[in-house]
């Protein structure tokens, strides 16, 4: 592509994604009291997932509701780790319906997946990292769902250098917070398949602090599709020798299919998770 690529490799977290960054600083700081009724949350898989690990870590009970769209193996991956598990609904907004009532019924302590000040700031280390590493970064490609990572990394990047450019990258069959921001206001989206599954579900309509962020601090937000997303995947394994689901091959995507424009400088991608079903992969 011309330019010097780097890749954050969040794909060798705990639990195979960036999720445990925020999923860790927002129990880290629940209350004693908090603690003692248990978490709940909703899920694509990842964050329930990070959700389950660190709160096995701490001793906290944790549910964990996904709907029937995620993946077999992502399901099998929480269960695993303790957590009780509520499988309900054909959609994200399905499942979140279940949650709530779940959480209302057994007083259970919310955990936002995205849209929340401690799991922003969980995701922002990253870009703390990358300021450390790459301090000369001049671009950074971020897969974009519901904003949480974009968010927390747009914001440490921006407050040490307006400078640096902010990609977001979602696929054509799940672009929530694409259409949105063409919105200019929340609304609410059709939710369809994608070989990126960690990218579905919408923003919510009641976001409260990701949409604004990524007004604010996102220079572009561009869309691939699936065939696109799948070259990507390839090109890791193949080239590079690094499993990545879609969502995490999302920046190798965007750069192989020249979606980006006027691209500069030190780019660094997002490897946001590497949690795929190897059958798929091959």
């Amino acid at each position: 592509v011309g330019v010097p690529v780097y890749l954050k490799l969040e794909s060798l977290q705990q639990t195979g994604s960036f999720k445990v960054r925020g999923g860790a600083n927002k129990l880290l700081s629940l209350t004693a009291d908090e603690k003692a009724r248990g978490v709940i949350t909703v899920s694509t898989g990842n964050h329930g997932r990070a959700v389950a690990y660190v709160a096995r870590q701490l001793g906290i009970k944790a549910v964990i509701c996904l709907s029937k769209r995620v993946p077999s193996y992502k399901i099998d991956a929480v269960k695993r780790l303790g957590a009780k598990v509520v499988v309900n609904g054909k959609s994200q907004d399905e499942a979140m319906e279940q949650a709530s009532w779940l959480q209302k019924k057994q007083g259970l302590t919310w955990i936002d997946a995205f849209d929340d000040p401690f799991i922003i700031a969980g995701h922002g280390t990253i870009g703390l990292e990358l300021l450390e590493d790459l301090p000369e970064v001049d671009t950074v490609i971020i897969p974009l769902s519901g904003g949480g990572l974009i968010s927390g990394i747009a914001l440490a990047l921006k407050s040490a250098n307006p400078a640096i450019q902010i990609i977001g990258v979602s696929p054509e069959a799940a672009p929530a917070m694409y259409h949105n921001l063409k919105a200019g206001h929340i609304i609410e989206i059709e939710e369809k398949d994608s070989i990126a599954d960690a990218l579905l579900g919408d923003i919510g309509l009641d976001n409260q602090y990701t949409f604004r962020m990524v007004q604010e601090y996102v220079d572009d937000v561009i869309l691939l599709s699936e065939d696109e997303i799948a070259e990507g995947m390839a090109f890791a394994l193949n080239r590079e020798h690094l499993i990545m689901e879609g969502a995490g091959a999302m920046g190798i995507a965007a750069l192989l299919a020249r979606k980006l424009k006027a691209i500069k400088g030190r780019v660094v991608s997002i490897v946001s998770g590497g949690n795929i079903d190897m059958p798929l992969l091959l």
